[in-house]
């Protein structure tokens, strides 16, 4: 029985969880209306019924069902963020080809970042609408995908900027995260004890996507030109997240309400996490690291196409994102064995100094390649961490974690759209500077800018361990 006395009961018989729903009194129906769930972002209770509901659910934690999932999830998260990630090789084209050469520079790269920010952000109102209408979840999935599919495809006839911002920046973003975020509930559903380890793999699907993307696109580009290549990644989009959502699926029945039936408030009553000083710790934790990889993301294949080659830059951007892949397996495994707060410190510490040293001193292509595999796998790796910290913000109201998740997440949008602005800015000014053996071709405020942000989220994981619950992992 859950702490606000639901009448579902789980119990575990031969590897298999039983989900009885008893019934419940029409007094009991008409004052008190079904409130948010207490296992995922968008599960709430059971409806009232006249007869008791027995539901056979698959194993947590293991069975093909779940690795299924698993998969699923990563194929989808391969083609929403892979892809994404990958702007920074539309950003050196639509900067050098016609109709967008002619452009402000500031304009076109903030594409990319609009994009990004908006997946982040719409997380946690997605978070209260499926709160209130979880039965609307893998349809507004479907949505999503056919908003991506439109948004690329109506992208590659415009013109104007402003068009390229809201169809590749706002709409694209839209679509991915009404794709991403629900796969962030169902993980709850599916694993526990190997929560980490799944989010680890999951998320690793946008560090492939990462490497593969790059080197499509710009192979696309240079033989098809932007217009045909965002047909073509559409048609791909279309194809691969056709797949993947139809293994991508909730463990648990969504609630089906009926016609006049009382559905839970769109914002819940009391957030218990927002009262709690390791929510606002991780949050500023996360805030920072956001500010320290994005500037990186966006504008490491314009420094080395300034050392090397468009095909270089390509290369550097694809092992940057790939990275990522090892260390969010790796990271996600250590989250579910130590406590979290000093991996992040240990991550951020690491990323300071390659961004301090490596990227500051880098003049060669080794030294960037150097560089982008350093942070690209700290950094990179550093959302495996995202699942304890939302759980240790929600202790002792778990029920609540995901929604905790999801503020992290808003958090990070801010910062993807602030963190490019600044790095924008110091990058004008840092080409105004005689240029030393420290920051070629004007990049050393951005990457001091980097570093200290990397610094400042390491002291910032020290305060996430003086204020977690002090209760066991």
């Amino acid at each position: 029985m859950d702490s606000q006395g639901s009448s579902t009961l789980i119990i575990s018989y031969q590897s298999k969880d039983i989900e009885l729903s008893s019934l419940e009194t029409r007094r009991h129906q008409l004052e008190r209306p079904p409130s948010h769930g207490d296992t995922s972002l968008f599960a709430n209770p059971e409806p009232s019924s006249s007869s008791a509901n027995v539901q056979v659910l698959p194993p947590v934690d293991e069975g093909w069902q779940a690795w299924m999932f698993c998969f699923a999830a990563l194929v989808l998260e391969f083609s929403v963020w892979g892809f994404t990630f990958s702007y920074g090789i539309f950003q050196e084209y639509y900067t050098s080809h016609p109709p967008f050469n002619q452009a402000s520079r500031v304009s076109v790269a903030a594409v990319g970042p609009t994009a990004i920010a908006v997946q982040y952000i719409e997380g946690l109102l997605l978070s209260f609408f499926y709160g209130r209408y979880p039965d609307m979840v893998k349809k507004s999935m479907w949505f999503g995908l056919a908003l991506c599919v439109l948004s690329l495809t109506l992208c590659s006839f415009v013109n104007q900027v402003w068009l390229l911002i809201l169809l590749q920046g706002v709409g694209l973003g839209i679509a991915g995260g009404l794709l991403y975020w629900p796969i962030i509930s169902f993980v709850s559903e599916w694993f526990v004890q190997r929560r980490g380890l799944a989010g680890g793999i999951i998320y690793a699907g946008s560090g492939i996507g990462g490497f593969v993307f790059p080197f499509l696109v710009n192979a696309l580009l240079v033989r098809f030109g932007h217009r045909w290549t965002l047909r073509i990644i559409a048609l791909l989009q279309c194809i691969l997240g056709g797949v993947a959502l139809l293994g991508v699926r909730p463990r648990i029945s969504p609630t089906k309400y009926q016609r006049g039936q009382r559905r839970p408030q769109l914002i819940p009553p009391r957030i218990q996490f927002l009262k709690r000083k390791v929510f606002w710790a991780n949050s500023a934790t996360n805030f920072l690291q956001a500010m320290s990889y994005f500037p990186v993301s966006l504008y490491i294949a314009v420094f080395t196409a300034s050392i090397s080659s468009p095909l270089s830059a390509t290369i550097v951007l694809s092992l940057f994102n790939s990275a990522g892949v090892i260390g969010q397996i790796i990271i996600g495994y250590l989250s579910d064995r130590f406590p979290y707060p000093w991996i992040m410190f240990t991550i951020s510490m690491g990323s300071a100094i390659a961004a301090f040293l490596l990227w500051g001193f880098a003049d060669t292509l080794a030294r960037v390649f150097a560089f982008a595999i350093i942070f690209g796998s700290l950094s990179g790796g550093f959302p495996s961490v995202a699942f304890a910290a939302a759980t240790d913000s929600a202790t002792p109201n778990t029920e609540q974690a995901p929604m905790a998740l999801s503020a992290f997440s808003c958090v990070k949008g801010v910062a993807a759209i602030i963190g490019p602005i600044i790095s924008g800015i110091l990058l004008e000014a840092g080409k105004t500077i005689t240029h030393g053996p420290y920051g070629k071709f004007g990049f050393g405020p951005v990457e001091i800018f980097v570093g200290s942000c990397s610094l400042a989220c390491s002291l910032s994981s020290l305060a996430v361990a003086a204020t977690r619950p002090q209760v066991s992992r």
